[in-house]
């Protein structure tokens, strides 16, 4: 029955329009009528059971639209980073997809099933050479989620690249069953220079996901027509500060380069994580 019920999603997105769903859906979400947010905002809240009391302003009527309140800030207090400069910690909230070693240029998505770190990147494999035998993370943030994206230790940017793509859902039945889901789906790959190497975190787009936004290049809506490169010179950004967020749940790849870092942990698939707890620490 669950494979079943998994291959009539599968089936349905790829018939869906996905991108004209993923607009309308951004539409809705930034809709400031006051009735209609109302609706979306309390009506999420006790459908996934958000804690609001770990929101810097937990008033649900203080949200003007429901993207304001979807990116909600929490308290200062509610998610500690973890450890000292030398320990890389969790991203986003969410749950470990998969964690590795990139292996001949791949990373593990699911039972057989993996993508190169070449084409999730648009980069050339030659370009990735640190990469290889070094680790990866990708964390699945589900929509009752924190949906800010924090940097896993300090760095400074260096280059972006927009690429554009599908909008699969980027949930457990998916991930299972559609091939190099990651490097199919839209994603923005933000590229660091860190005291131990080069460092990628990409964040990917899904079904309804109407936005990827960045601190230092703002909203990216979905729909771009051809891959885009960008040379940065900063920001410099501390372990733990904000990066990015997402406007509706997605997933978050890190990819660390050779030699670098080890687990604090053993790290498995569905397992829960939270922003700034230890994935990782410095060889």
């Amino acid at each position: 029955m669950h494979s079943l019920l998994d291959s009539g999603f599968i089936a349905a997105q790829h018939l869906a329009p996905q991108h004209g769903l993923s607009r309308l859906a951004g539409r809705v979400a930034d809709s400031r009528h006051p009735a209609l947010r109302r609706r979306l905002i309390n009506g999420f809240i006790r459908r996934y059971g958000v804690d609001m009391s770990e929101a810097a302003d937990p008033d649900p009527e203080a949200y003007a639209s429901f993207n304001d309140f979807f990116t909600r800030p929490l308290r200062d207090d509610a998610r500690p980073i973890e450890g000292d400069e030398r320990t890389l910690v969790c991203p986003a909230d969410g749950a470990i997809s998969q964690s590795g070693t990139i292996s001949r240029g791949r990373l593990f998505q699911a039972k057989g099933q993996s993508f190169s770190a070449a084409e999730l990147t648009a980069r050339p494999e030659p370009e990735l050479a640190a990469f290889e035998q070094g680790r990866f993370a990708t964390i699945y943030l589900s929509p009752k989620d924190y949906h800010r994206v924090h940097m896993p230790v300090t760095g400074t940017l260096e280059a972006t690249t927009t690429i554009p793509g599908r909008l699969f859902s980027v949930n457990p039945a998916t991930t299972r069953n559609v091939p190099r889901l990651f490097a199919r789906n839209e994603r923005l790959v933000a590229w660091f220079r860190t005291e131990y190497g080069p460092m990628a975190v990409v964040m990917v787009g899904a079904m309804i996901v109407a936005g990827i936004e960045t601190v230092w290049g703002g909203r990216v809506a979905p729909g771009a027509r051809s891959i885009r490169h960008a040379a940065h010179d900063g920001p410099h950004l501390a372990r733990g500060a904000e990066m990015g967020r997402f406007y509706l749940g997605s997933t978050v790849i890190l990819m660390l380069p050779r030699g670098a870092f080890e687990p604090t942990g053993e790290l498995t698939p569905e397992q829960s994580v939270r922003m700034g707890e230890p994935l990782f620490r410095a060889s």
